[in-house]
């Protein structure tokens, strides 16, 4: 049986820096378990590009030394903004053969507790055991369906993380439920790969993000309200920067702030892309039901359209009971939030030596912790947390 000190679960973003910063605890026997930058390369469709810009897309390693910079620099080529998709997938695997070469690609089945650390199955049976177990294992358990399309084949309703390319619909007529940067990039990309698109918002107008770009003009006020992570609009930016200061804000005023600085919204890029699709707000689903092979869907106002698919690009709900590699006896002792955990300092839950990492850890720090340049605080926590323990 292999004897771990920590294990992460997960080798996107924020596994992969995990991996990077422990390497600096001396001794720590450290593993890292997934496919590297699986969900970025599976679940997000070819040909998008970052809404995020340059100086909020660098993972974080301990000596600022992986940043993108670096990666075109050893690449040798360049690297256009906004930034491609599989060119982002690509800096991550650099990363990754920089700073953790030695990923093992299996997935780890289960977790439970084991004494004072935990028992992982891995898929292929191997038991192994650790100290601290640290969870990084992204947001595609947890895509979020409107109930009105509960229960329908994938072939008429999917989600949008379900595609790694949207060229499979050309010439289909397609609906794409969603306002967001999400909703907004996939109607562009299935109209430019020939699909007649028609999207549905629910939220009264489409919100584009554009003011950042003028306010940074001038450059000592956009350093003032704008933070580096670059997420959320001009003030809040900088609060949510700073976890630390966000958890001593009430839970209302943490509320508020966590939606201002994540509304949906569409890169101001992106509107010449759309310009010829049907955009239609103010609108949710009653029922979806199939037709003779296609989806008929009614909408509020009482209008009946058929389509010959629809695109679910509805955002996700954290709920870590639908990571089902966790024992029901573990998460059965996690405190929790809705579905997410309740952590205290070093992102650890209230089971000890039980760590979360992104999305699932944006309820206690707030919604930097959802995006990629998040790792810069999250991962530099946890890492004195468990330098502390030692």
């Amino acid at each position: 049986m292999q004897h771990w000190d920590v294990v992460i679960l997960g080798a996107g973003p924020y596994g992969l820096s995990t991996a990077a910063h422990l390497q600096s605890i001396r001794g720590l026997r450290t593993g890292i378990f997934g496919e590297s930058m699986s969900f970025w390369q599976r679940n997000m469709p070819a040909g998008m590009f970052l809404r995020s810009p340059w100086d909020a897309t660098h993972i974080a390693d301990p000596q600022g030394t992986l940043t993108l910079d670096a990666y075109v620099a050893a690449r040798g080529n360049h690297l256009p903004a906004p930034i491609p998709l599989e060119r982002f997938v690509d800096y991550g695997r650099w990363f990754q053969s920089q700073a953790a070469p030695d990923v093992d690609t299996r997935k780890i089945a289960k977790v439970e507790q084991n004494g004072n650390g935990f028992l992982l199955k891995a898929e292929d049976g191997e038991v192994l055991k650790s100290r601290r177990v640290v969870i990084a294992a992204g947001i595609a358990a947890f895509a979020r369906r409107p109930s009105a399309f509960n229960g329908l084949p994938a072939y008429l309703a999917s989600h949008s993380c379900d595609h790694g390319d949207l060229g499979r619909f050309s010439g289909k007529r397609v609906l794409v439920v969603g306002g967001g940067q999400s909703a907004l990039e996939a109607a562009a990309l299935l109209h430019e790969s020939g699909a007649d698109v028609e999207v549905a918002v629910r939220k009264p107008t489409v919100h584009w993000l554009g003011w950042k770009g003028r306010i940074s003009r001038i450059k000592t006020l956009g350093r003032l309200l704008y933070s580096p992570r670059d997420v959320g609009p001009a003030g809040l930016s900088q609060l949510v920067a700073r976890p630390d200061y966000f958890r001593k804000l009430p839970r209302g005023l943490q509320e508020w702030t966590d939606q201002r600085a994540i509304r949906p919204a569409g890169a101001g890029w992106l509107q010449n892309r759309v310009r010829d699709i049907k955009i239609r707000t103010g609108v949710h689903f009653e029922s979806a039901t199939p037709v003779a092979g296609r989806l008929r869907v009614t909408s509020n106002d009482g209008t009946e359209e058929t389509f010959d698919h629809v695109l679910l690009a509805t955002g996700y709900r954290i709920d870590i009971a639908k990571y089902k590699f966790l024992s029901p006896q573990l998460l059965k002792g996690i405190d929790r939030a809705g579905g997410y955990p309740r952590l205290k300092p070093g992102l650890e839950s209230s089971v000890p030596g039980l760590h979360f990492l992104g999305a699932p850890a944006a309820w206690s720090f707030g919604p930097v912790l959802r995006f990629v340049s998040g790792t810069h605080y999250a991962v530099q926590a946890l890492t004195q947390r468990i330098a502390a323990a030692q």
